[in-house]
């Protein structure tokens, strides 16, 4: 079975669509793990990793008023992360990971706290697409790794909603006809 990640690259190759990758807890974990599959180089366009709250607004395009309101930690953001870094880097498809991963809370949001989002070429809000709200459980690497995970499973969900007749008779092919 492949990875998420391979999965990932290989339906936007099939697509002839680009990725680009917005983190913030995750560090840059989201970005690795693309570029781990083979045949990476195809459909990845890059990443920005902004860690500090005001990078979100100024390499992002996050509304400074929602971050001031709100902070970092927030449903809204993720999507605006995910529409920004999309924008930014010129990509069909953007994600965003933002959270607590911990030792301490962050603007009043628990240990385990994240969103992730995914904005696509149907994304009809400038906000962004498709945000998941997560409360994640176990220790900082595990926040982060299970965050990884979380965004590349809501890409291929809306990848996979989005499916034209060709990727569908690839699959079935791939998968023996059925």
């Amino acid at each position: 079975m492949n990875s998420p990640a391979t999965e990932v690259v290989r339906l936007l190759t099939v697509r002839a669509e680009t990725l680009a990758v917005a983190e913030s807890l995750t560090g840059g974990l989201v970005a690795a793990e693309i570029t781990a599959a083979p045949g990476a180089s195809k459909a990845f366009r890059g990443s920005v990793t902004a860690y500090a709250t005001e990078l979100k607004h100024q390499l992002l395009g996050v509304d400074a008023t929602l971050l001031a309101e709100r902070g970092a930690v927030d449903p809204q953001v993720a999507a605006q992360m995910a529409a920004g870094v999309r924008k930014a880097l010129g990509a069909a498809w953007g994600i965003a990971t933002t959270g607590v991963a911990g030792p301490e809370e962050q603007d009043g949001k628990p240990v385990g706290t994240v969103y992730v989002a995914v904005a696509g070429p149907t994304s009809e809000l400038s906000d962004g697409g498709k945000v998941s709200s997560l409360r994640l459980n176990g220790d900082r690497a595990e926040i982060r790794m299970e965050s990884v995970r979380s965004v590349l499973a809501l890409l291929l969900q809306e990848l996979a909603g989005e499916q034209t007749g060709n990727e569908r008779a690839q699959d079935t092919e791939r998968n023996g006809g059925f």
